[in-house]
């Protein structure tokens, strides 16, 4: 009963680390919702509600999320786009597609990294011998989840230039 509570109390569900990291994968036209959320200095300030709102389109339209993936795109320091996959078009929402090749890796740890997994990725992509066009950042769990799980899994998912 107490492993059921637990779970119950989680909006997350687990990551598994081992599917995406040091991966690439290959998108053609995959399907997301887009929104966006206000950040100060790069700190996201209604992250929450707008994902609230993004999941109550989701869930009135009978849509699914595969693997749960929602990317983030740190557009300036006052603005962050968030894509959050759907399996069909969700209506009253802003529908995008991505298509090409990402370079995927998972970072685990504090927020506070984020700067030093920054530098890391950019060096092993250079090693690789990619160039990345776009970079998305994937907050696998919100913080509550992540303090139950006691993992905080970040994904860098950065599109792979020609």
């Amino acid at each position: 009963m107490k492993e059921e509570t637990k779970m119950e109390e989680t909006c997350c569900p687990p990551f598994d680390p081992t599917l995406w990291d040091n991966k690439v994968v290959e998108w053609d036209q995959k399907l997301f919702i887009k929104d966006k959320v206000k950040t100060f200095f790069f700190m996201p300030i209604n992250f929450g509600g707008v994902m609230k709102r993004m999941m109550k389109k989701v869930e009135t339209s009978n849509t699914e999320i595969p693997d749960y993936l929602c990317l983030s795109d740190h557009t300036s320091k006052w603005n962050m786009d968030i894509y959050l996959a759907v399996d069909q078009k969700v209506q009253d929402a802003e529908n995008v597609t991505l298509s090409g090749k990402y370079f995927c890796k998972v970072y685990e740890g504090h927020f506070s990294d984020t700067e030093r997994w920054g530098k890391e990725f950019d060096a092993m992509v250079k090693l690789k011998g990619y160039t990345i066009e776009k970079l998305y950042m994937w907050y696998t769990t919100c913080p509550k989840c992540a303090k139950k799980y006691g993992k905080n899994y970040v994904v860098f998912i950065g599109e792979i230039g020609a």
